[in-house]
């Protein structure tokens, strides 16, 4: 079914303990529908400036990924550059950019109105509903934010959350916005928000699921190498996202499987720079990682036989 995504196309310049990149493609949309469109086909809305490369238009187009409302704007595309330390978990954020991203006013062309999965990007939750009020009836919405628009613009977030299915944040995130230390009451604050369910990204932990009473916890495929964590929960969110507007279902068995593709197209995107890995990712080799996910979170049951003559407490 219809997929579509609303947000950042830019351009990164990275530094890790592993080598350095100037002026690479990134962005959550970009991401995003790099990873959705292995599912199906993707609408993607974002703005970018004369100086963006037609390397990268080509690139998206060529994943089957709808760029109707990718605008071209005067002037300079959004940037962003970073650095990590040996710690990949944390991003030292050295330069923002916004540039035509400032003024960024997300208008869907008529052909995507009628997308039926929508992912709203990290923007200004304003924007979030500006998109939802040009979708015509969308069976499932989720959506990202950060710490900024927590702190920044909190009652006009909250009025985002009334209107979406999903929330996807990292465990901070969740902890700042429902002002709860542990993760798990975090969740079910927020979930008396309006959001029907829940991921809490937790890098290299994994991520945990909530809905209702529903508790699912993913682990992180283990890498022998991370060379660049940026995108990784724009990826996750396009691995899950992608396979639910695939399945045309919403349900938790289904998320659970979601999930799961998630955490193994993030592990794919952070294997090099920029998307450069999901350039050359094959369709088998998310299979057989998603194969190899499973096993290593399968275990059997006990011995019926072990707490036989076991001493009771009391």
């Amino acid at each position: 079914m219809a997929l579509l995504v609303v947000g950042s196309v830019a351009l990164d310049s990275l530094e890790t303990p592993f080598g350095r990149r100037e002026d690479v493609l990134g962005g959550s949309a970009s991401y995003f529908s790099a990873c959705s469109s292995f599912f199906g086909p993707t609408r993607l809305v974002a703005v970018v400036g004369e100086d963006f490369p037609e390397e990268h238009v080509r690139f998206l187009a060529g994943r089957d990924v709808d760029l109707a409302g990718l605008s071209r704007e005067p002037g300079r595309t959004f940037r962003w550059k970073g650095r990590y330390e040996f710690d990949l978990n944390t991003a030292h954020t050295l330069d923002t950019q916004l540039n035509v991203f400032a003024g960024f006013r997300p208008v869907l062309p008529p052909g995507f109105r009628n997308s039926e999965f929508v992912f709203l990007g990290n923007i200004d939750p304003d924007l979030q509903r500006a998109v939802l009020d040009q979708v015509e009836r969308p069976r499932f919405v989720g959506c990202d934010t950060m710490n900024y628009w927590i702190t920044s613009k909190r009652a006009s977030l909250l009025e985002t959350l009334k209107r979406v299915d999903m929330l996807f944040v990292n465990d901070a995130e969740a902890r700042q916005l429902a002002g709860e230390h542990n993760v798990v009451k975090a969740a079910r604050a927020i979930l008396s928000l309006g959001p029907k369910a829940l991921v809490v990204k937790r890098g290299e932990y994994g991520a945990l699921f909530f809905s209702g009473d529903e508790v699912f916890a993913a682990s992180a495929f283990p890498l022998p190498e991370v060379f660049d964590p940026t995108g990784a929960g724009d990826s996750f969110a396009g691995g899950f996202m992608g396979y639910l507007a695939h399945r045309g279902r919403a349900d938790v068995a289904t998320m659970r499987r979601a999930i799961v593709l998630g955490s193994v197209l993030a592990s794919f995107a952070v294997e090099q720079f920029s998307l450069d890995r999901l350039r050359t990712l094959r369709p088998e080799e998310i299979r057989a990682r998603y194969a190899e996910a499973r096993g290593l979170a399968h275990f059997d049951d006990l011995e019926n036989d072990l707490f036989n003559g076991a001493a009771t407490p009391g």
